[in-house]
């Protein structure tokens, strides 16, 4: 785990643990199943009022009044040779960014690079061989100041990657190319592209951002489908610990608004 005080790098599986831990101790209204949830579907209730089942994999049926999806993502990697073995994050002398699926926008690849030039002296774009990408990223580069730090010390390569191979010190990567050339970086950023896990969009009919994930209605994350919330990282292209927390919070009040509402 990142940017959580006094759990930084540490399990998330404990810091779960400890959580369910504390909210077992103090709250009498609180229970856990684990339990894998393979549908849910809406219903009518009583007085015109909707209703939730959520059948687990037993057959066995639960019922609500409301639904909070905080189901996450998985990460797909890439098609490339060796790139779930290169994971590591460390300052260096040079560093390459991969715009790559969710990271081939111009925005995107050159936010990475900013972000790597704190940690490098110099950065590599890595287009992998995508002539739209390596247009776009270049003319985003050319808009910026000659003397900035980002336009001095960001390159492209429109090269396709034929594998990463992790190297021996510390976040080293080396980067083989098509046409056999080789180069060494301190290390490599990149997100890889999340996909939703479960069914749930399909099966409540859930509308989706242009990124992929559950759209949401601020402050309290509520769908698309009235009385259906998703919070974490499903509800947010900002994927990191600190936010889906956060987003636990505004979701427990507006349940807590939206049933407060309907008696």
């Amino acid at each position: 785990m990142h940017g959580i005080p006094t759990w930084e790098h540490r399990d998330a599986a404990d810091f779960r643990a400890a959580a369910r831990k504390d909210i077992l101790e103090h709250y009498e209204t609180v229970s856990f199943q684990d339990v894998k949830i393979n549908k849910i579907e809406k219903q009518d209730g009583e007085e015109g009022r909707t209703l939730f089942m959520a059948t687990d994999v037993n057959g066995k049926e639960w019922w609500g009044r409301k639904i909070v999806l905080a189901s996450g993502i998985r990460d797909v990697m890439p098609d490339i040779e060796g790139y779930e073995e290169c994971w590591y994050c460390r300052g260096s002398l040079s560093a390459g960014v991969l715009a790559i699926d969710d990271c081939a926008p111009s925005p995107i690849a050159v936010h990475l690079a900013r972000f790597a030039l704190r940690l490098a002296d110099k950065v590599v774009i890595y287009t992998n061989g995508n002539p739209e990408v390596t247009q776009e990223i270049k003319e985003a580069l050319s808009k910026l100041r000659p003397q900035s730090k980002t336009r001095k010390n960001v390159s492209i390569d429109d090269r396709k990657i034929a594998k990463l191979i992790k190297g021996s010190r510390k976040a080293e990567v080396e980067v083989v190319l098509d046409d056999g050339e080789r180069r060494l970086e301190g290390f490599l950023a990149h997100r890889p592209k999340g996909e939703l896990n479960g069914q749930w969009v399909e099966q409540l009919g859930l509308e989706k951002t242009a990124t992929g994930d559950i759209k949401v209605n601020p402050p309290f994350n509520e769908t698309s489908v009235p009385g259906v919330f998703a919070g974490g990282d499903a509800g947010t292209m900002i994927k990191v610990a600190t936010v889906a927390l956060s987003s636990g919070g505004s979701i427990a009040a507006g349940v807590a608004s939206s049933l407060g509402a309907e008696d």
